[in-house]
This record gives structure tokens, sequence and C-alpha cells, in this order.
């Protein structure tokens, strides 16, 4: 083991999976938390992971979460965070409340995450936190304006506390993903051509990439898409 605990906020099928095979690989104790913990019962058994439930966007939810993991030995040496919710549709007819939603558990939920992650590692004087965007952080597209504005407050998080933690020690990154992300249940995968979207583990390498830097060539932020995707 390499003394380095990994959490995963908001834990799925695709890119978390991913992350949290290749950490378990690397020695990493590895903590999985999300609304729905019945469906990560075969990856914890495959990662050796503890499992949490957690609404992300909850401040209660989110400060219990770190405190079970203080409990159980797992604070965090990185944290990933990585739930995501979207409303599509005109602005003159989008449901305030689905836009709320969206602010919620794309934004807030990251400052909560982050929050209580630097609490801890600033006592410790290392970590790294690490956040998965978008191209709507950069480009907001037509009839997808809370999306927009969630990844736009996300990538300001990112860049601003990159700015005051890293002469501290812990280490920020914001991940652009720009472009689909290939999934057996997603329709689009394999009618793009030959990597026409962007394989999770490879996501995942370049996460742990990140998280290996040097501090004295930080990044904060890495933008990844595949070959043929415009931009």
């Amino acid at each position: 083991m390499t003394g380095e605990r990994a959490l995963i906020v908001g834990v799925g099928d695709g890119l978390s999976a991913s992350l949290a095979r290749l950490f378990h690989r690397e020695g990493m104790a590895v903590a999985l938390a999300a609304r729905n913990t019945e469906k990560l019962a075969g990856l914890a058994e495959e990662t050796g992971a503890r499992v949490y439930r957690c609404d992300a966007a909850d401040r209660a939810s989110m400060a219990a979460l770190f405190a079970a993991l203080d409990d159980d030995g797992l604070t965090p040496t990185l944290a990933v965070y990585n739930p995501s919710f979207r409303v599509r549709g005109p602005l003159a007819e989008l449901d305030q409340e689905a836009v709320e939603k969206t602010l919620m558990i794309t934004a807030y939920g990251a400052f909560l995450m982050a929050q209580h992650a630097a609490q801890r590692m600033l006592k410790a004087g290392s970590g790294t936190i690490l956040f998965t965007g978008a191209s709507a952080g950069v480009k907001g597209y037509a009839k997808s304006a809370p999306f927009a504005m969630g990844k736009f407050a996300l990538r300001g998080l990112a860049q601003s506390i990159a700015r005051e933690l890293h002469p501290q020690n812990i280490h920020i990154g914001h991940f652009v993903i720009d472009g689909g992300i290939a999934n057996p249940g997603d329709a689009r995968t394999g009618t793009r051509g030959e990597d026409g979207m962007l394989d999770p583990d490879a996501i995942a390498e370049s996460y742990l990439q990140f998280h290996r830097q040097h501090r004295s060539s930080w990044a904060w932020e890495l933008e990844l898409r595949p070959w043929v995707e415009t931009f």
C-alpha cells in the first residue's frame, strides 16, 4: 500500500469506476461515495473500497461523509468530485427547481467537498483535489444555460482555490472533458468511429498522471478530448 487514500464522490459506472480500479491498482485505499450505494457493491468488492452514502449538495450529508472517513482511517489524501446534473431547454421554459438542482449538484457540492478536504489537507501539509468539468465550463451552449452556469462555477472554484492552495502544497486540478465518454449503456458509443469517444480508463490515467505531477511543475487544468472532436 502507498499510504494514499482516495475519495471519489459521485460514483457511477463510467469514469468513477475507472478511477476506483486504477487507484486500487496503484495501492491506494479507496472510498466511494454516492446517493445510491446499492449499485456499488460489485465495484467495492473488486477494489476493496469502503462505500458511503452521500448527497453531495447537502451540507449535513457531506459533513457526515468526512466525519465517517476520519473515523474509518480514510481521511483522503486525494479527493475527486465527479457528480453532475443537467437540464436542457429554452431559457424561457426552464424549470426553476431543476435549474437550482443543477447548480447545487454541479457547483455547490464541489465547494462542500473541497472545503472539507482542504481543512484536513492543510493540517496534513499536502493533498490533491480534482474536479471533473466539461466543455460547457468554457463555452456556453444554446439551450444549456443551467449546465453552463454550473460548470463555469466549478471551473471558477478550481481556479480560485488553485491560486490559494498551490502555495500551501495542495494540488488542485480541473479537467475539461470535451466529448462523450464511451460507455456500454450510451447509445452514442461506437457510432463515432474508432476512438471517437473518450475511453474512461484513459481519462483515469490522465487524472493519476496529474496527481503525480512534481510540484515544481504543477498544472491546475487539463483539457481532454477525442482526436476527432472539433473545438
